[in-house]
């Protein structure tokens, strides 16, 4: 009986040292040079897969242990690493997290301007300017160009496995018993009076005479 006293109050003591250890942060990320808040910051806990974005006034809320270390990183502004003080009083603690701004230097660029009024005219009409994004998406959406592609692609698993289920309970229909003849169909007759129009068989006649 001992014994699991001992060990309940064990567990309720461990329970209490982990509770001790947690600690909820607010605080808010700021620029260093301005005092404007920063949104879209991302804070992780290092080495663990936890973390959160500041909203766009740049306050954030995060959950963590004591001791923890916070990564602090967005574009254009260098990163930061703070660590969670073991000794925190309670188990909150507000923080301003100040970042700067992170510069960068890109290659020069030159432009030089043409040299003739001729130049610019031959320039302007035979230039081949490269599609933008949303130029080569709307090609590559349009309904004509999906139907061609359509008509050359080969059926998938999916599609087979119908047209053949199709098959066979057409051939179950017909177990033990004549088929029926696409002559008496209509729709075959339909298609039959169209290509005759079209003069479709004229020209076969015509290219089998070479």
């Amino acid at each position: 009986m001992s014994f699991v006293f001992a060990a309940m109050i064990s567990s309720a003591v461990n329970a209490q040292i982990s509770y001790d250890r947690i600690v909820q942060i607010n605080g808010v990320t700021m620029t260093s040079d301005s005092l404007m808040g920063i949104s879209d910051v991302t804070i992780s806990v290092k080495n663990q897969n936890r973390g959160t974005y500041s909203s766009p006034l740049g306050v954030f809320s995060l959950v963590c242990f004591k001791g923890d270390t916070l990564n602090f990183s967005a574009l254009g502004f260098r990163s930061k690493q703070v660590v969670i003080p073991v000794d925190v009083v309670g188990n909150s603690m507000s923080m301003v997290q100040l970042m700067s701004q992170d510069t960068f230097f890109l290659d020069e660029t030159i432009i030089h301007m043409l040299p003739s009024k001729e130049n610019f005219n031959y320039a302007f009409q035979h230039w081949q300017v490269p599609d933008d994004k949303y130029e080569v998406a709307r090609r590559n959406t349009n309904l004509a160009t999906l139907r061609m592609i359509a008509l050359t692609m080969g059926h998938d698993g999916r599609e087979n496995q119908h047209i053949v289920q199709n098959n066979q309970a057409y051939q179950a229909a017909y177990y033990g018993q004549q088929q029926p003849m696409n002559i008496f169909s209509p729709l075959k007759w339909a298609e039959f009076f169209q290509a005759w129009k079209r003069g479709d068989y004229r020209k076969k006649k015509d290219s089998s005479s070479y």
